[in-house]
């Protein structure tokens, strides 16, 4: 019996590793400069992990099948334990912990502390239950004044973020419901929240930050891949949180000109 339990956990260990090993079930493709540190960090944690759990799980086998009930087993004994083994592998854990820590951080901060460059592409995501809203400075480049009292979705995109129409730094901003962006070219988000947290999760950018109420949450993303993604809300924020999607759209420089150019027309008209 402890022979076929032997086999059983080791079967299991090293068919579910792998489906890692042949990436079975895996990211989708890249979509961002910057996601590429991203998912060698992801790698870095697999990796690690992946060689801790291998040699638990073996090890587990191995102690199944010698320490198997038999007729000439010796009497089991207490053992107070192993100080030196305790403290060794305590010490390997607390390093390879706090190791992918630091090394995760400077990757999380690169795209959080470090500002968009003064030719990035700007734009303010809102999230509100349950929709997501993309408003972009207009020719002027600055981004109009808010108001919450003027906060109401039942009429229009700009109501929704409360968008104040005495401002004149308002009057050319563009609110949409699709976020598009110009590929090859860094984008930078001012993340909001009208109303509960929210979280801001494109997969193919390797993008993903909560929205919360009262902060201005800037970050950063350089797409560079053609064609339509999914922004979707990654915080449950009630009853409607899984229809609150939008669509990200990358497209060439001159067509994104173009979109812009045709919005502030229907604007004026």
């Amino acid at each position: 019996m402890g022979l076929a339990l032997l086999f059983i956990i080791w079967l299991i260990t090293l068919a579910s590793s792998y489906f890692f090993y042949a990436q079975t079930w895996w990211m989708p493709g890249l979509a961002s400069a910057e996601g590429g540190a991203i998912d060698h960090q992801f790698m870095l944690s697999y990796v690690a992990m992946g060689v801790v759990f291998l040699a638990s799980q073996l090890g587990l086998g191995l102690f199944v099948w010698k320490y198997r009930d038999r007729s000439d087993a010796a009497a089991a004994t207490y053992s107070h334990g192993h100080t030196g083994l305790e403290l060794l592998w305590t010490s390997l854990t607390a390093v390879l912990f706090v190791g992918l820590n630091l090394m995760g951080y400077t990757v999380w901060a690169e795209s959080k502390f470090r500002a968009a460059g003064p030719n990035a592409t700007q734009v303010e995501v809102t999230g509100m239950q349950f929709n997501w809203y993309f408003r972009y400075p207009g020719p002027d480049g600055k981004f109009g004044r808010l108001k919450p009292e003027l906060i109401d979705a039942s009429q229009g995109n700009e109501a929704a973020v409360g968008l104040d129409p005495a401002d004149p730094a308002g009057k050319d901003d563009i609110v949409t419901g699709t976020l598009v962006l110009p590929v090859d070219k860094e984008v930078g988000i001012t993340l909001r929240a009208q109303d509960v947290i929210h979280d801001f999760y494109v997969r193919e950018m390797r993008v993903k930050q909560d929205a919360v109420p009262g902060l201005m949450i800037p970050m950063h993303f350089t797409p560079n891949k053609l064609g339509t993604y999914e922004a979707a809300c990654a915080e449950l924020c009630g009853l409607g949180h899984y229809k609150m999607r939008a669509d990200v759209k990358v497209i060439p420089q001159k067509e994104f000109d173009e979109w812009l150019a045709a919005r502030e027309k229907e604007k004026q008209e």
